[in-house]
């Protein structure tokens, strides 16, 4: 398995990973009217552009042989000495196979690196990804509804790990 750095011509294969997780991880939680609008805002060609000019937000695409299994997108510096984990998506097809928790080791050891002591996510109520993030050791810390557009909202709870530096 690799991570690999992420450029403006992997746009269009994030967009093709995250469709293919989304339509798995959302197809009981959002109306499908909401996943298309979410997908065309938050994977834009614009707003993936916009991330990777910024240089605390980074994308790294998960291949394992010689396929590409999803990506991670996080942003160090998010809060005073955070991390927020933006994006974790799998395909279908790749869950199971310990890639998650490589991501989120990957993850982890970048946080290190860059002097960050604390990952934030937001995770759908509805969504069991809850339950594998808990399992890493993350916990919940708050929770809200947000408003996301177009007349959606999202209920999340919000969850954060230590990092032990």
């Amino acid at each position: 398995m690799k991570f690999i750095q992420a450029t403006e011509k992997d746009i269009p294969l994030i967009q093709n990973l995250a469709r293919r997780s989304w339509e798995n991880a959302y197809a009981d939680i959002l109306s499908a009217e909401q996943m298309e609008y979410m997908l065309s805002e938050m994977y834009s060609e614009t707003e993936i552009k916009n991330h990777l000019l910024n240089p605390a937000y980074h994308y790294y695409l998960i291949q394992d042989q010689d396929s590409y299994e999803g990506f991670i997108g996080y942003e160090h510096d998010y809060e005073e000495k955070t991390t927020k984990l933006h994006r974790i998506y799998l395909v279908p097809e790749s869950k199971g196979k310990g890639l998650g928790k490589a991501a989120l080791q990957f993850l982890n050891d970048k946080v290190s690196e860059n002097d960050n002591e604390r990952i934030i996510l937001n995770v759908n109520k509805h969504n069991a990804a809850r339950n594998f993030y808990e399992s890493q050791g993350y916990r919940v810390y708050d929770e809200g509804v947000f408003d996301i557009g177009n007349g959606f909202v999202m209920d999340d709870y919000m969850m954060e790990f230590l990092i032990h530096i």
